[in-house]
């Protein structure tokens, strides 16, 4: 079930070898072993950062080096470089790093390019409030999806999926919808880099079990997650189609098995697909069938 919380694990990189090494007393040359060294920098900052982001309670100097690959010498400088530009802070008194302000801003620009959270946030509201159940919104990131936006139902029972937070392709009702959205030629290649693990007996396990549960999918406007990312969790989605009729996200609704009960994915799964429907036709596409 993908809208329940879902952690993954750290990222582990090899370690890459040292930077071209400059006769003492020379200044920098620019030319392509710079800027080799430069992107060598960068890149192991990235790492730091998405290992830093995913550390939900903060992390530690040495889990980070290790997550990374990293000398732990090397993770310090590149922490206290980003420190500086406040996309990471540091808690010195347990000596943990977290996400910074700059991060934020950063990733608040990339929504405000792609103006489907707030083309989405209305109907996702007007959606909770007829489902009664919490309303998500994620995209294709790699072979996970990401969310973007949650809308919370009033339940004291309820999934949450943290925006920033991932979902398995595989066993996720966003992943299913908007890996269904896709060309037939695309999914292969995504198949390859989904990990298909098995979080419950329900959960399909290998490409061409996955693949069969797609084939209905387009036909009913819906995709469904029973119980197989989480025991006790269901969850339907949609996705949201552009002008192209290409998927850009994805929109579920998501609950209890005590209150998501099969009888009712059918009514549910016709509510998303026509909240999905309704966001693709604020983005300028055309009223996608439902099914």
């Amino acid at each position: 079930m993908p809208d329940a919380k879902y952690v993954p694990q750290p990222i582990v990189k090899p370690s890459t070898a040292a930077g071209p090494q400059r006769k003492r007393g020379r200044p920098p040359q620019a030319g392509a072993a710079g800027a080799s060294g430069a992107v060598q920098s960068l890149g192991r900052a990235l790492d730091l950062m998405e290992s830093v982001a995913i550390a939900e309670q903060g992390a530690g100097l040495t889990e980070l080096a290790k997550a990374t690959g990293l000398a732990p010498s090397t993770a310090h400088r590149l922490l206290k470089t980003l420190q500086q530009r406040r996309y990471v802070s540091h808690d010195a008194e347990r000596g943990l790093w977290f996400v910074g302000v700059q991060a934020f801003t950063v990733g608040a620009a990339f929504l405000r390019t792609r103006n489907v959270v707030a083309a989405a946030r209305p109907v996702m509201r007007q959606l909770m409030e007829d489902s009664g159940e919490s309303v998500s919104l994620a995209v294709l990131d790699g072979a996970d999806a990401v969310y973007l936006a949650q809308i919370e139902c009033r339940a004291m029972m309820r999934a949450l999926a943290r925006p920033g937070g991932r979902a398995p392709l595989h066993c996720s009702g966003v992943g299913k919808a908007l890996l269904a959205s896709l060309d037939a030629a695309e999914r292969p290649p995504l198949y390859a880099r989904i990990d298909f693990t098995g979080y419950t007996e329900h959960t399909l396990t290998d490409a061409e079990a996955l693949e069969a549960a797609l084939r209905p999918i387009a036909a009913q406007g819906f995709a469904i997650d029973d119980e197989e990312f989480a025991l006790g969790l269901r969850c339907v989605a949609a996705s949201i189609l552009d002008e192209y009729g290409e998927p850009v996200a994805a929109i579920s609704c998501s609950g209890p098995t005590a209150r998501v009960t099969t009888e009712r994915l059918a009514p549910l799964g016709r509510l998303v697909a026509t909240a999905a429907a309704e966001i693709g036709a604020a983005l300028g596409a055309g009223r996608q069938p439902v099914g």
